[in-house]
């Protein structure tokens, strides 16, 4: 734990280097067709070697990391997708050796179509040994998800090579030869460097340091060392503490407390980071039942009306620690990835980071990976922050170089694997000094950075700050949406579970859970996608609801509540996410896990049978409105057959635009009319 400092998180909020140039830019991130490869996975010069920001150095040079096809046809072609959606006004291909073989791009839409936006019908060699092809036009109707690149290899001669391949929903130039952002140089990141002290009502003249700040940014989790008001008094090495947000516009915070018991015992006690309901902290050390406490582990504590449980041990499969002493933990914001700095067998050397996926069944974590040699080095690699967006990794590193001992450092996560990172990038001289300059933390806002600095410290200890961060550096924008779980029949608040989902992929993207004390609950949503979301408990059927923050480009805070039916003859749910294009009953791909999980409940409940009814709002000819109706639950039908249901089981009727459930006057509350709503006639 380096003197119990490396068990909370590290969040220097830096932008990625093309947010100078564009405000949306993307850079592939998945394969998802190739007509051939010289290589397999993660191997030089296989296809995954186009994902990412351009890496493939030197310039004009056959590179390790570039993909190269097997020029066996005049049709070689690559298919990629982006982990955002966007409306495109350009697309940039990275050709790094050989350049001129490309003969058409096409963009993939959200649907699946293809929209050709260039074409070359002479390819062939081009004077420069590199090429940043870019290609602009006028914006579409349609989303940008993915992008066929079609090359004719056969006609120039040697090996071809295509490093990488981006949107932008600008025109201006996304990448340069150096592939260097004109907003800072590689260790180049601005801060406001006006740091300010917490003051006496959160910081102390002992050591405070550790800041864990909760998403929502109003509780700020820290520790305070070899205090007489912690558990064990002036000898206990260390305790957390909290301070409540007191001003939002003062920025200023309530007297610190000590969290007390179960969490805190006469032993080291650390905070490593809290979820994104803040209903639960992870904590470093097991808890065992006499009081003491194992450094081999990791605990869990959950509020309770009251206060925590008794912290309890996170089981992770095959988990051990060579080094003890030294070790971080940090939660990631979905609940469903963990991440952790430990010394292991398969490791580089020293502490490496590495990632454990939680399991099916809700409880247990799988067995830790490694991050890979992108990020972990033969030294130390510790204190790990995954930022909202789920791929954004910010770290400190021993092993990578820099300004002192240890920097801090981000990089990229560029696929499923975990094992596939851009190169580590120094946050600059800005963040890494010789001073002791460490543990920063940001909520989901991403107005303001906390950190810990021995510089103007309380009789000189180190102490907690708060350092604004210029807007060119903050997070990717994320939406948090707030609101209580409630009983549709009695309005009261129901202990519930929330799930949300990209509409698109059916992906479960993250899980949180109601307080205790309220039944509130708050998840929080990176932009670039269409979220459904719902509550899950047992005995009640749920509504779900949905978010489409696809073109959110500033952080928002929504508060919506959730509504959950208890699961008796003759009550009705509403279907929220079934989409249908204007004026037609085609079912939309998003509206595929909604019908998923309505299927799940039928085969849960095989008795069970159901009335599914239609309503349009009042807009056109009555008479139509009611066909359309009736053909939209009908076609909800046929999916729901074709996928095991009994049609026996199902009824359906079209109600038209005869039973609104708000104004028809104007579209915001006119479209709450077009709906599919289930009613349950047996169980």
């Amino acid at each position: 734990m380096r003197f119990y400092k490396s068990f909370f998180t590290l969040a220097v909020v830096l932008a990625v280097s093309l947010q100078a140039q564009a405000q949306h830019a993307v850079w592939a991130n998945k394969v998802v067709e190739v007509s051939s490869q010289k290589a397999e996975g993660k191997e030089a010069f296989s296809p995954d070697k186009v994902l990412g920001e351009p890496n493939a150095k030197p310039l004009g040079q056959v590179s390790n990391d570039a993909w190269i096809p097997k020029k066996e046809g005049k049709e070689e072609f690559v298919e990629v997708r982006f982990s955002k959606s966007l409306i495109a006004r350009q697309v940039t291909v990275v050709e790094n050796f050989n350049p001129g073989s490309v003969t058409k791009i096409e963009l993939i839409d959200t649907r699946g179509g293809k929209h050709q936006v260039y074409e070359n019908k002479n390819p062939g060699p081009i004077p420069e040994l590199f090429r940043s092809l870019q290609v602009t036009f006028e914006p579409g109707t349609y989303r940008t998800i993915g992008v066929r690149v079609t090359m004719n290899t056969l006609k120039v001669n040697g090996v071809n090579q295509i490093d990488a391949i981006g949107i932008a929903d600008v025109a201006a130039t996304m990448v340069k030869e150096e592939f260097k952002s004109a907003a800072a140089d590689e260790n180049g990141v601005s801060a406001d460097s006006s740091m300010v002290n917490l003051g006496p009502t959160v910081n102390s003249k002992y050591v405070d340091t550790h800041p864990v700040i909760s998403p929502d940014g109003k509780t700020l989790f820290f520790a305070r060392q070899e205090s007489p008001q912690n558990v064990g008094g002036k000898d206990d090495v260390q305790d957390v503490w909290y301070s409540n947000l007191r001003d939002a516009a003062m920025k200023s915070w309530n007297p610190a407390k000590n969290i007390g018991g179960p969490i805190n015992t006469p032993g080291p006690n650390g905070l490593a980071s809290v979820s994104s309901d803040g209903n639960a902290v992870v904590l470093i050390n097991v808890y065992n039942p006499d009081g003491s406490l194992d450094p081999k582990g990791l605990s869990m504590a959950r509020r309770t009306p009251t206060g925590w449980t008794k912290p309890t041990k996170i089981e992770v499969e095959d988990f051990y620690n060579d080094d003890p002493e030294n070790v971080d933990f940090y939660l990631a914001t979905s609940g469903k990835e963990l991440l952790m700095a430990v010394q292991r067998k398969d490791g580089q050397g020293q502490q490496d980071l590495y990632v454990s996926l939680l399991k099916s069944d809700g409880k247990t974590w799988g067995k830790p990976r490694n991050l890979g040699t992108s990020v972990n080095t033969k030294k130390a690699e510790f204190a790990p922050f995954l930022a909202a967006d789920g791929k954004t990794l910010y770290f400190a590193s021993e092993g990578h170089g820099g300004y002192g001992q240890s920097d801090i450092f981000y990089s990229k996560r560029l696929d499923d694997t975990w094992t596939s990172w851009t190169k580590p990038r120094n946050l600059g001289s800005n963040i890494n000094s010789s001073d002791f300059d460490a543990y920063y933390t940001v909520s989901a806002a991403g107005e303001d950075a906390y950190l810990v600095s021995s510089r103007n410290g309380t009789e000189g200890s180190r102490d907690i700050f708060r350092i604004g961060l210029t807007p060119q550096f903050k997070p990717e924008v994320v939406t948090l949406v707030r609101g209580r779980v409630l009983d549709a029949s009695t309005k009261k608040p129901v202990a519930a579970k929330i799930r949300y989902e990209n509409l698109l992929t059916g992906e479960e993207l993250g899980v949180a859970e109601t307080s205790p004390v309220d039944g509130s609950y708050t998840i929080v949503l990176p932009s670039g996608a269409h979220y459904g979301y719902r509550a899950e408990a047992a005995d009640y059927i749920s509504e779900s609801d949905n978010i489409d923050v696809t073109d959110r480009q500033k952080y928002t805070e929504l508060t919506q509540d959730l509504y959950l039916i208890p699961f008796t003859v003759g009550q009705t749910i509403k279907l929220t996410n079934i989409f249908f294009a204007q004026s037609k009953f085609f079912l939309r791909e998003n509206s595929y896990p909604e019908l998923q999980r309505l299927i799940g409940i039928m085969k849960e409940y095989p008795n069970m049978e159901i009335k599914l009814e239609g309503h349009t709002d009042n807009q056109g000819d009555p008479a139509l409105n009611v066909k359309l109706s009736l053909d939209r639950v009908n076609e909800v039908k046929k999916y729901l057959v074709a996928r095991g249901i009994s049609a026996t089981r199902i009824t359906t009727e079209g109600f038209g635009g005869s039973k609104p459930v708000g104004s028809n006057d104007q579209e915001e509350t006119r479209r709450l009319n077009r709906r599919v709503e289930f009613r349950i006639t047996k169980k």
